[in-house]
């Protein structure tokens, strides 16, 4: 009912659902889920999807027909290492999978919702990295809300490797979020009619490798009148800032984590990553999300 703040709900075994005031925010799918009649390899778990723009908007795509690996907002690499093998996690279930393995918390409020989750990766029954995933949502004003995300990642015996797409040097690989935009589908947006800003202004085409503290992309979504979309804040605190970017008018927005550079991370050795979206109605100017950037780093 309005009024009521935020809850989580469950759906089924595997998805969590928020809603504030009755309407729906986004869902965390930490079990497994399959595309109708697609290939089992591309079966995914530990990924958010839907995320609902303030008015309403389904902002993120799942199984899209040009990239049926991606998924939501996703955090995944091209390239694993451990114990002289290599893995993916880009396209699920290539060798290394994902696991939810425990709550560690789980409130919802008037003003915020927090959701913090311990999860592994395994390579069969081996678990090779321990993940901590920390969500604060925060409640909708004046046609914006905030998503904060922290990841911390440990190895547990073995050194672990990390790299973005190596060839051809792509910087894709880490916190990615794919949008709703059905290229291929009759219902679907062209990419000229897609907005990508960036600190540089707003962007005539994609950016490779480039290092950027944040990007948007806006465009007016099927299903939902008018436009709205999101940005990716990259926290001061992360490791190399800030990282490099690979976007597509296409509708994605990967940050490059530790990029077409490989990243050793020791057993043991924890690694942190912080991000906000900024999910908003209608487009925003470079300004505004200069300002919005300011302010986010401001309440770090």
């Amino acid at each position: 009912q309005a009024g009521d703040g935020f809850a989580w709900k469950r759906v089924d075994k595997g998805t969590l659902r928020l809603v504030e005031d009755g309407s729906p925010v986004l869902a965390y799918n930490y079990g497994t889920v399959s595309g109708e009649g697609g290939p089992a390899r591309y079966d995914r778990a530990n990924y958010l999807h839907p995320v609902y723009g303030v008015n309403g908007a389904i902002l993120t795509g799942d199984f899209p027909k040009d990239h049926p690996h991606h998924r939501g907002i996703f955090w995944a690499w091209p390239h694993i290492r451990v114990g002289g093998e290599e893995y993916e996690t880009w396209v699920p279930s290539s060798g290394v999978t994902y696991r939810h393995l425990q709550w560690k918390r789980r409130e919802a409020g008037g003003e915020q919702a927090e959701l913090e989750a311990r999860n592994g990766w395994f390579v069969d029954e081996r678990e090779i990295m321990q993940e901590r995933v920390e969500m604060t949502v925060h409640a909708a004003a004046g046609g914006r809300r905030a998503i904060d995300f922290e990841f911390t990642w440990t190895p547990t015996d073995r050194p672990v490797t990390l790299q973005g797409r190596a060839e051809p040097k792509k910087s894709y690989g880490g916190f990615t979020f794919r949008f709703n935009t059905r290229v291929r589908e009759d219902d679907g947006i062209a990419p000229s009619k897609v907005r990508v800003t960036t600190p540089r202004g707003v962007s005539d085409g994609d950016m490779v490798n480039e290092r950027l503290k944040w990007a948007d992309l806006a465009a007016a979504f099927p299903g939902a009148e008018g436009q709205s979309g999101a940005a990716v804040f990259i926290s001061d605190t992360h490791p190399d800032y800030p990282p490099t970017w690979l976007t597509r008018h296409y509708g994605a927005l990967c940050v490059g984590w530790p990029g077409v550079e490989p990243r050793t991370l020791e057993p043991g050795a924890s690694v942190t990553c912080r991000y906000r979206v900024l999910t908003h109605d209608g487009t925003m100017s470079p300004a505004e999300l200069r300002q919005a950037y300011r302010e986010y780093l401001e309440r770090e």
